[in-house]
């Protein structure tokens, strides 16, 4: 038998899947595991939505929408922007995608060719340098002790070697910083003077705890900005997300996702629209959030593991661990096996100082955010 592989799958694994999937095992077996290793809400999608859902399926036949997604969806999403940030969009510049999964490759294929430069931030979601890796798209830049991609990084990477573009989160993935007005600002207007265009990962936002939200469409007119129904809406297996595109960018997008998508799911879609009139349900699993956050701030260097960065937004705490381990590899998997707690790696986040670091997820419900704490530290006695 003859197997061709490409290279394109020698891509780094996504480690906290592959923590998600051993907890799961454990949990088949009947162990108690908690788990903090996956970005996922522990709540349902909003009432509404589900209940929106249920219609659909009870009236009949899903199928296929137009490519860029449902008017109706594509006009709520434009009304967010209105409502929220007090931005005019229009629904024509708004493309419904397969979760934000999906935005990621429509943008980078749409937008960069193999050798071409694009600026992330390292530590950062794994998903953009894997994505890129296979698509011979490369750049990282590795923040040390910034907390944040700043305009002088994108300036010195720039100087090296002219970049294309570049990639970032805010609140960001795995840290939880999230990027100041101003730094925000002057990244945008730095990127454009020098003509790298600009993809903005804001899928976290509505999930910020100290400042308000700031899109970045409200500081340069080229902007790309990518957002998902998975985090603050609590919709991650609906798979549905979407992109604020510029004019030139969205017919490409279009005819890209019509042969690699066909449409996004459709009953998703219908579910989304409801997810924007659930915004008090959503408050209170955000309120829930923000307590295990004081929570974590607390115990988690009370434990030996000290912030490697603000815990501004998402719902992440992010760890040096190098008081116990130089290996949060081989300790996320001990500390799963002996203290049933599950955390990801920094592997995932960062290549080459990952091995110091640990993400711990705290989406899920305070008690076992407690219960997490209490097995950690009776493990490491």
């Amino acid at each position: 038998m003859v197997v061709s592989l490409s290279r394109r799958g020698e891509v780094e694994p996504f480690h906290a899947m592959d923590i998600l999937a051993e907890a799961n095992r454990l949990k088949a077996t009947g162990v108690p595991v908690v788990s903090m290793a996956v970005g996922q809400p522990s709540d349902p999608a909003p009432v509404g939505a589900r209940e929106a859902a249920a219609n659909a399926l009870r009236i009949g036949r899903i199928g296929y929408t137009d490519t860029l997604g449902l008017a109706d969806l594509r006009k709520a999403i434009a009304a967010h922007y209105g409502d929220h940030y007090g931005i005019d969009v229009s629904p024509n510049r708004i493309a419904v995608t397969t979760g934000s999964s999906a935005a990621f490759n429509l943008a980078f294929l749409a937008m960069f060719d193999p050798g071409d430069r694009v600026a992330i931030a390292s530590p950062g979601y794994p998903a953009y340098r894997n994505i890129m890796a296979a698509l011979g798209i490369e750049i990282e830049i590795e923040l040390g002790t910034d907390a944040y991609l700043h305009a002088e990084h994108l300036k010195s990477a720039h100087q090296e070697k002219p970049l294309k573009g570049v990639l970032f989160a805010s609140p960001a993935n795995p840290t939880g910083a999230v990027i100041p007005v101003d730094e925000l600002s002057a990244l945008v207007r730095t990127a454009e003077e020098l003509g790298i265009a600009v993809i903005s990962d804001e899928i976290y936002h509505r999930l910020a705890y100290a400042a308000p939200d700031t899109t970045a469409l409200a500081h340069g007119s080229g902007v790309t900005v990518i957002n998902s129904f998975s985090k603050y809406y609590c919709m991650t297996g609906w798979r549905i997300g979407w992109m604020v595109l510029p004019e030139a960018l969205v017919r490409p997008i279009e005819r890209i996702a019509q042969s690699l998508y066909i449409s996004p799911p459709e009953l998703s879609q219908i579910a989304a629209i409801e997810a924007f009139k659930a915004t008090q349900e959503l408050e209170a699993v955000k309120a829930r959030y923000a307590w295990n956050r004081e929570l974590l701030m607390r115990r988690l260097p009370e434990l030996g593991f000290p912030l490697a960065a603000p815990m501004d937004g998402a719902f992440y705490a992010f760890c040096d661990v190098t008081r116990h381990t130089n290996d949060s590899m081989a300790f996320a998997r001990k500390m799963l096996a002996e203290a049933h707690v599950a955390a990801t790696p920094g592997r995932d986040f960062d290549p080459l100082q990952g091995h110091r670091t640990m993400r711990f997820s705290y989406a899920g419900s305070h008690d076992d955010m407690v219960e997490a704490m209490a097995r950690i530290e009776r493990w490491l006695k």
